[in-house]
C-alpha cells in the first residue's frame, strides 16, 4: 500500500514539474521581445543586497558589451525633465511607477489635481542632438531613504553621454520664470512666488517719487558701476537695509526690486530661514556659497532681525564680509524692529551701506494714496469720491500705517457690498465709521506692539509653500507652464511632430554656437507622438 502511495505520489510532482516547466517555457517563448535586462534587476531587488548599483552596471555592460555606460544618480541633472530632448518608453509594459496626487487650488477650476508617476523601474529610448540613447531609471532603498539610479548607455564614445548630460544639468540649473527659495536647508526653484513678484508695480508703491527713485537709482547703479568698484580697488558689494514699522510698503518695494533684478538677469534668491538640519551656520554657507556662484545677483534676507541672532550673528558678518570674495553681490533686508540689530550690522557701512526709513505716511503720503483709490473707483458709478474726500482722509488718518490705509478702504467696500440697495450708506459716510473703527483700535494697542491689521500687508514668506513631488520638481498649484505640455515622454505610435531643438546651452540659457571649424549645427531630431505626460 504504501509503495502504490509514493508511486501516486511521484506521478503527480512529475505532472506538477512538467506542467510548470511548460508555462515557464510558454512565457519565455511569448515574451522573446523582453528587455533582457528587467528579469537579472527584479530578480536582484528582490532579495538582499549591498550595492545594486555597481551589480546593474556590470549586469549591463555584459547586455551591451560595444556600448559605453555612464551612471548618475544627480537630482540636479533632471533628465527626463530636459526639453531639448526626446524620450518614449523602450517597452511600456515594462514600466513600473508609482502614483503620487497634487491638488489644484479649488479656485483655479474643476480639475481636482494630477497624478504624478515617480519611477521604480524603468527603460526609454532617447533622442538628443544627432545621437541615440538608452536610458535606464531605477529606484532602490538605502539607509533611510531611496536612491534614484540612472543609466545612459551610448553606441560610442562616452564624452557623448556626459556632454548630453552637462546640456541638461546646465538647462535645469538656469531659472524658468522661477525664484530661487532657501528653506529647511534646501534651495528650490518656486515658480509661485515668481508670479507673485511679477505682479508687483512700482506704481502701486505709494511713496514719494524722489524717495523710490533714489531706492531704485542706487540698486540699478550698482550693478551697472562694475568697472568703477574694480578701478578704484575695492570689492564689487553692496548692502541695504529697508527698515520701518510694518505695513508702510516694504514687501511690495521688494518684490519690485526683484522684479527688476529678474528681468535685467540679476537673479533674485529669497531666504525664508536659516534653522535647517545643518544648523544655522551651515545654512548661511550654503546661502552664500549658491549667491557667489550666481553672481551677480541679489541676496533678500526679510525679516532681518528674526534671521540674525546672538549665536549665528559672527558667522553671518564673516560671510558678509570676510575672507571669500562676495563680487557682485547685492544684499537686501528688511526689517520691522531697526533696533534690534546689532550695532556690527546696522551701523557699519561697509556690511549695509544704506538704509531706507520707510516710516508711517505724512499727510502728503496719505493724500497720494487717497488719491490711488480714487482713480481705482474711478469706473464705479456707485461711489462718489470727491476731492474734498480725498484730503479729509488724508487728515484724519495720523498715524496710520499704508496698511491700515488700506484696510479703511477694503473693509468700507466690503460693507457697501453687504448692504441691499434699498439700505446702502454714501461712500463718505461707511469711509469715516472704518476710519473712526482703526483709530480706536490703533489707540488701544499696546506701545510697539503695533502689526498690520490684514493679510494683505503679509510678507513675501506667505505665499503658499510649495509642495515636493518626486525629484527635484516642485508644485503648489495649476503651474501655467504644465498646461497643454505635449509630453516629457511619448509612448504613442500617432500624433502631431515633435521638434527637439538639442544643443548645449550657455548659461544665459541661449545655444552655443559650434566653435570655427567644427562643422555646422546638428539638425533638429524629430519623433511622432504626443502620449502620456509624465513629470518628473
Amino acid at each position: 500500500m504504501a509503495t502504490r502511495t509514493a508511486a501516486v505520489k511521484d506521478l503527480e510532482d512529475a505532472f506538477v514539474k512538467v506542467t510548470f516547466e511548460d508555462e515557464i517555457n510558454a512565457s519565455q517563448s511569448k515574451g522573446s521581445a523582453i528587455d533582457p535586462f528587467y528579469n537579472d534587476w527584479v530578480d536582484q531587488a528582490s532579495a538582499p543586497f549591498n550595492e545594486p548599483a555597481t551589480f546593474a552596471a556590470r549586469a549591463l555592460r555584459k547586455l551591451h558589451s560595444n556600448h559605453s555606460v555612464v551612471l548618475f544618480t544627480d537630482y540636479t541633472v533632471n533628465l527626463l525633465a530636459f526639453p531639448g530632448a526626446i524620450f518614449q518608453p523602450t517597452s511600456p509594459d515594462e514600466l513600473i511607477s508609482s502614483l503620487v496626487f497634487v491638488p489644484f487650488a479649488r479656485r483655479l477650476g474643476s480639475v481636482p489635481g494630477i497624478l504624478v508617476d515617480r519611477i521604480k523601474y524603468g527603460s526609454f529610448k532617447v533622442a538628443w542632438d544627432k545621437y541615440d540613447f538608452l536610458l535606464y531609471v531605477v529606484n532602490y532603498p538605502q539607509g533611510f531613504g531611496t536612491i534614484t539610479q540612472h543609466y545612459l548607455i551610448h553606441d560610442g564614445p562616452e564624452e557623448r553621454s556626459r556632454t548630453f548630460l552637462m546640456a541638461a544639468a546646465a538647462w535645469n540649473n538656469l531659472l524658468h520664470e522661477e525664484i530661487l527659495v532657501f528653506n529647511q536647508g534646501m534651495w528650490n526653484k518656486d515658480h509661485a512666488l515668481w508670479v507673485e513678484v511679477q505682479k508687483a508695480n512700482w506704481d502701486d508703491v505709494i511713496l514719494k517719487q524722489q524717495f523710490k527713485d533714489a531706492m531704485r537709482k542706487d540698486i540699478k547703479g550698482f550693478f551697472d558701476s562694475e568697472d568703477l568698484y574694480k578701478s578704484l580697488a575695492i570689492p564689487w558689494k553692496r548692502g541695504v537695509i529697508m527698515y520701518g514699522p510694518p505695513g508702510n510698503g516694504k514687501t511690495i518695494s521688494l518684490k519690485a526690486v526683484m522684479k527688476d533684478c529678474d528681468a535685467k538677469g540679476y537673479a533674485p534668491l529669497y531666504v525664508k530661514s536659516f534653522k535647517s538640519w545643518m544648523g544655522e551656520e551651515g545654512s548661511m554657507a550654503a546661502v552664500f556659497q549658491k549667491a557667489r556662484e550666481m553672481a551677480p545677483c541679489v541676496l533678500v534676507l526679510e525679516d532681518l532681525d528674526s534671521l540674525i541672532n546672538d549665536a549665528n550673528r559672527s558667522f553671518f558678518l564673516n560671510q558678509l564680509d570676510g575672507l571669500e570674495g562676495n563680487d557682485g553681490l547685492l544684499v537686501i533686508g528688511s526689517t520691522n524692529h531697526f533696533d534690534r540689530l546689532d550695532p556690527a550690522l546696522s551701523g557699519r557701512p561697509s556690511r549695509f551701506d544704506r538704509k531706507y526709513l520707510f516710516d508711517d505716511p505724512d499727510e502728503s503720503e496719505r493724500a497720494l494714496y487717497a488719491k490711488y483709490w480714487q482713480e481705482k473707483l474711478t469706473t464705479n458709478k456707485n461711489i462718489y469720491f470727491p476731492d474734498k474726500l480725498v484730503e479729509e482722509v488724508a487728515a484724519s488718518t495720523v498715524k496710520f500705517s499704508f496698511a491700515y490705509l488700506k484696510e479703511v478702504f477694503v473693509s468700507s467696500l466690503v460693507l457697501l457690498a453687504g448692504y441691499e440697495d434699498d439700505e446702502k450708506l454714501p461712500f463718505a459716510h461707511v469711509l469715516r465709521g472704518q476710519i473712526k473703527s482703526l483709530r480706536d483700535q490703533l489707540d488701544n494697542e499696546p506701545k510697539g506692539a503695533r502689526d498690520a491689521p490684514t493679510p494683505g500687508a503679509s510678507a513675501i514668506s506667505s505665499a503658499t509653500p510649495a509642495q515636493r513631488v518626486g525629484s527635484g520638481r516642485f508644485f503648489d498649484s495649476l503651474d501655467s507652464r504644465l498646461t497643454g505640455q505635449s509630453r516629457i515622454w511619448d509612448s504613442s505610435d500617432s500624433g502631431p511632430r515633435l521638434t527637439m531643438p538639442g544643443g548645449l546651452p550657455s548659461r544665459r540659457g541661449t545655444p552655443l554656437r559650434p566653435r570655427e571649424g567644427a562643422g555646422e549645427l546638428p539638425r533638429p531630431v524629430t519623433l511622432n507622438g504626443n502620449g502620456r505626460s509624465f513629470l518628473y
